[in-house]
């Protein structure tokens, strides 16, 4: 099963830091970083605001433990944001891709 995962960082060195280990490892097939997010949630007990960078980064299912474990390795934040969703209906050229990018 493909999926896309969104993480949300706290600046583009972070960003580019945990896609280029992601694509290095064979993790994802492609990430996206999305600049410039505004970000607003409650966090410790207060509504809270920041500018973060989202990473839309492509995989499959089977890959999710490991990429989970290498974004906390890398990640500044004490509970990142990791969601994965899967992909329902996808252009198989692109799904062929994926797949022939993560062996």
């Amino acid at each position: 099963m493909y999926i896309v995962i969104f993480v949300t960082v706290s600046s583009k060195q972070e960003a580019q830091k945990i896609s280029i280990s992601l694509i290095k490892q064979k993790l994802a097939a492609c990430v996206n970083v999305v600049d410039k997010v505004d970000s607003i949630f409650f966090w410790e007990n207060k509504v809270q605001k920041a500018k973060e960078f989202l990473l839309v980064i492509k995989s499959t299912r089977a890959k999710f433990t490991q990429i989970t474990k290498l974004i906390k390795s890398l990640h500044s934040y004490k509970v990142p944001e990791i969601i994965g969703l899967p992909i329902v209906v996808g252009d198989q050229p692109y799904l062929r891709w994926i797949d022939a990018t993560l062996r």
